[in-house]
């Protein structure tokens, strides 16, 4: 029988035929499609031919397709729904990975025949978005280690191999430690939670096996638990064990990968002919430079530190109330932040969540998408990897625009987070092909027959990964390697951030925040305190945020730390980090920065991103509405559509006019005056 991950799928809008597919099936399909892909690009080196754009450039962006296939399904499994096996092939493909890429990016007359094309660009007449592909490609090759030759390319090849499966195996330590930890509660250790944390234990326990209720490290329990639960003691427990991830010893341990990746790193920038793996990485982004980057952190950690440091010293007083006499703790702050949230604006969480539901936030992003680009959504009744996946058709004026994919509760197969990701991307050439995009996130799971209530922080999540997807959704280029978020790093965040801003439109809340039980909408005293209180503890959120992106920056700029716990350490007391917060991501779970190269040096770039969304979203504001046309259709045009077919600060400026300052997104956090 043929392999299902190879075969031609006649399923509806091309979408992998999960059903047919087995774990056994993904070993041999890879095999197979690394060696067609391979062929396919030596036929393209070897063609007798003289170079052009379309049997060079082109050829490449239509090679590979089963290969794009096979993994496309592999690692949404993988990511979403891991097990053993998945584990095992995650581990034997990284490596093979990384050599066939190295083959790809090491053949000397590919390259040469890439290269000519490059010195005769302005001879070739061709498009904009044609000369752009050609650019990113030879590029792309260059810093790959094309034009290395000898001893040097063979050790780059042997440095991105080892670089790819240390990734690998961060990513499953991470996954084991997160999974392999939980908390169980009696009865009377929910003293203080609201009901929807209650449910989410009794869930989570259910799903474990056990008898009770528990705490696990997921964000969407363990957060609430820290912040409703009045048991010191056992909040400093679950903290202790949120923050130890990837830390524990033993076989799953990150620290010392942590190390050997930061200075292969080093390595490879060097071979490359860069002082550090900083100036390499940053040489392709907005940013440009480390110095731009830590400006720009630096002009936000200070005026986020002050603030941060009149709240705790408030909070400080409310522990003292309570007779606590320690010091203020990383553990405290959640549970003195959310008494002082009701204090200051008589806004308790427990009675704004059963206001956010989780399918009324899912119909509040899809309206707004309608609104804004006249997107519709229509339910699919498809086989899709897991039980609790659900699928819509994207129309615009009746025509098939892309099929979305939602992932929303979390589950112990699933490593943590949220993410977007394409399992087939925008493109017209060589062959049309319309986006089937998935978002992922990982919300509590209510107990059956209950609905599944949102925090405002989840549902600010929700809006920020379908700003992705429709990012991929709306693309419209010629070529798929620059099609949706193939673009700067610090570019990528730009339309997540900013769809987030349509979760506090009034108009939206006051539509589709509308309660659990009663359905009534929010009532507008609430609805005001909600929007009044979107600054608060902002001081905290910016702290823990920068923290993080300035550890990732000074780890890459410089050479590599032998002991990454020690330097972390150094550049936090640095910066002057406060005792009673941590970083957001330390170095040992620190997965966008050490599972994989993505946002190595560029974990700024949401904020990067967020100085441009603050903007953006503004001149919604000067335009008189958050769903004027006219802008809207700009966005579309010079953002959403257009991918990475454009330098990422010239289609900035073409929708807005100039580039912007960080005033806007001061204003934004409420860390400077309005």
């Amino acid at each position: 029988m043929t392999n299902p991950l190879l075969a031609d799928w006649d399923t509806p809008f091309g979408l992998a035929p999960f059903e047919r597919i087995s774990d056994d099936d993904f070993a041999p399909a890879f095999e197979t499609a690394l060696a067609s892909h391979l062929a396919e690009v030596e036929a393209i080196a070897n063609n007798p031919e003289a170079p052009s754009f379309a049997n060079t450039i082109e050829a490449m962006e239509g090679a590979g397709r089963d290969l794009d296939k096979v993994l496309s399904v592999f690692f949404t499994v993988a990511g979403s729904d891991s097990n053993d096996a998945r584990q095992a092939l995650q581990r034997d493909f990284s490596p093979k990975l990384s050599a066939h890429s190295s083959k790809i990016s090491g053949n000397k007359v590919l390259f040469a025949r890439i290269d000519a094309l490059w010195q005769q660009r302005e001879h070739l007449g061709l498009s904009d978005e044609e000369e752009r592909v050609l650019y990113l490609t030879h590029r792309g090759f260059v810093r790959s280690g094309a034009a290395l030759t000898g001893a040097e390319a063979d050790r780059m090849a042997e440095v991105k191999s080892r670089l790819s499966v240390l990734g690998t195996q961060f990513t499953q330590n991470l996954l084991k430690d997160e999974a392999g930890w939980f908390m169980p509660l009696s009865e009377a250790d929910l003293e203080g939670l609201p009901e929807f944390a209650v449910d989410a234990a009794r869930s989570a326990g259910e799903a474990l096996g056990q008898d009770g209720p528990v705490v696990t490290l997921s964000r969407s329990l363990i957060t609430p638990f820290l912040q409703f639960s009045p048991r010191r003691d056992l909040r400093e427990k679950a903290f202790a064990a949120w923050g130890s991830r990837g830390a524990n010893g033993g076989e799953t341990d990150n620290r010392e990968i942590a190390a050997e990746v930061l200075k292969l790193r080093e390595e490879r920038a060097k071979l490359l002919g860069y002082g550090d793996f900083a100036q390499y990485k940053l040489e392709t982004e907005m940013a440009g430079t480390p110095d731009k980057v830590r400006e720009l952190l630096m002009q936000v950690w200070t005026p986020a530190r002050a603030q941060a440091l009149r709240d705790m010293d408030e909070m400080e007083k409310m522990l003292r109330e309570d007779g606590i006499n320690d010091a203020f703790q990383p553990w405290d702050w959640r549970y003195y932040a959310d008494k002082r949230r009701r204090q200051l604006h008589d806004l308790d969480e427990a009675e704004l969540k059963p206001y956010l539901q989780l399918d009324r936030m899912i119909e509040a992003a899809f309206t707004c998408a309608n609104r804004l680009f006249g997107l519709e959504f229509k339910p699919l009744d498809l086989p899709l990897y897991h039980p609790d996946c659900r699928a819509w058709e994207a129309t615009r004026n009746g025509e098939h625009v892309a099929v979305f994919i939602g992932d929303y509760f979390a589950r112990a197969s699933k490593r943590s987070g949220a993410w977007c990701s394409a399992m087939q991307s925008q493109a017209k050439r060589p062959r049309e092909e319309h986006p089937i995009v998935i978002n992922v996130c990982n919300f509590a799971k209510p107990p059956k027959g209950k609905p599944a209530l949102l925090s405002y922080d989840d549902a600010r999540t929700l809006f920020h990964e379908f700003g992705h997807a429709l990012h991929q959704m709306l693309s419209d280029v010629e070529f798929g390697s620059v099609s949706g978020t193939s673009v700067a790093r610090d570019f990528v965040e730009l339309p997540s951030q900013l769809y987030e801003h349509w979760l506090e439109v009034p108009s939206v809340l006051e539509e589709f925040a509308t309660h659990a039980e009663t359905g009534e909408p929010m009532p507008k005293a609430l609805l005001d305190k909600v929007l009044a209180a979107a600054t608060f503890d902002m001081g905290f959120q910016t702290v823990e945020y920068v923290a993080s992106a300035m550890v990732d920056l000074e780890f890459h700029n410089g050479p590599a730390p032998a002991d990454p716990m020690a330097r972390q350490s150094e550049i936090l007391a640095g910066m002057g980090m406060p005792q009673a917060i941590t970083m957001r991501h330390a170095t040992p779970h620190f997965a966008h920065v050490f599972a994989g190269d993505g946002y190595s040096s560029g974990y700024y770039s949401y904020m990067w991103s967020e100085v441009m969304d603050a903007d953006a979203f503004a001149a919604f504001e000067e335009a008189g509405s958050a769903f004027d046309p006219l802008m809207a259709a700009k966005l579309e045009e010079f953002i959403l559509s257009k991918g990475g077919s454009q330098d990422a600060e010239e289609l900035y400026k073409a929708f807005r006019g100039r580039m912007p300052g960080v005033e806007a997104l001061l204003k934004g956090r409420g860390l400077i005056a309005a």
